[in-house]
């Protein structure tokens, strides 16, 4: 396992927190057990889910030029056809995943191919789960096609997930399961497919980016 570049600072911040809390606790609150250990538990386990969250685990990746991988850890929340309005401007299929802030939230590439389109939109912050967060929340488009599909993915921030970083430019080719972007403390990934294709997840299915296969194109 190693530390995501984007956790750095936070964890810094959290290190120099902690270190500052445990001082004060130590030298007001030392002789007052039932204040003490709490207060020492709790800053403790919030200093180690901060470390917790900018985690990227060791996986093997699933690759094949007709499989679609998951580009994020989460829950399957959406499988349905919408009509795409950005890029596509017509009917797909859309498969969201929902990432707590318990999951890794590296996004990665589903295929290899190139980016097509690239947008960051401004937006608010409505809970991941909202009907409108697609379309209203902060959120960024990447388009990446190939010779066999076109999906697009969309990166949404949620109600705690306030910073959405991305990392491709439009024209740059990029690898299955190369990091395109991260998204801070919970979240949520839509990605839309062409209409007719048979997904192999089901609602609720729990997933991990760069293993599951969500689709297999022809």
């Amino acid at each position: 396992m190693t530390i995501h570049r984007e956790g750095y600072k936070y964890i810094t911040i959290a290190t120099v927190l902690f270190a500052l809390i445990a001082w004060l606790n130590q030298h007001f609150f030392i002789d007052i057990l039932w204040v003490y250990w709490p207060i020492q538990l709790v800053f403790f386990l919030l200093w180690l889910w901060i470390v917790w969250f900018f985690r990227i685990p060791n996986r093997v990746m699933t690759q094949g030029a007709n499989l679609v991988i998951a580009p994020a850890d989460g829950k399957v929340v959406v499988i349905e056809e919408t009509t795409e309005t950005e890029y596509f401007k017509d009917k797909r299929l859309q498969v969201s995943i929902f990432m707590s802030p318990l999951n890794v939230h590296v996004n990665r590439s589903p295929i290899k191919g190139e980016v097509k389109y690239m947008k960051y939109h401004p937006g608010k912050y409505l809970v991941a789960w909202h009907p409108k967060s697609s379309t209203e929340n902060e959120r960024t488009t990447v388009v990446v096609g190939n010779e066999q599909t076109t999906l697009l993915m969309r990166q949404i921030a949620g109600a705690l997930a306030r910073r959405i970083c991305y990392y491709v430019r439009e024209g740059q080719p990029i690898k299955q399961n190369e990091e395109f972007g991260f998204i801070r403390f919970g979240s949520r990934v839509d990605i839309y497919f062409p209409i007719g294709t048979a997904i192999d997840v089901k609602i609720g299915q729990k997933v991990e980016g760069g293993v599951t296969v969500l689709a297999k194109m022809p």
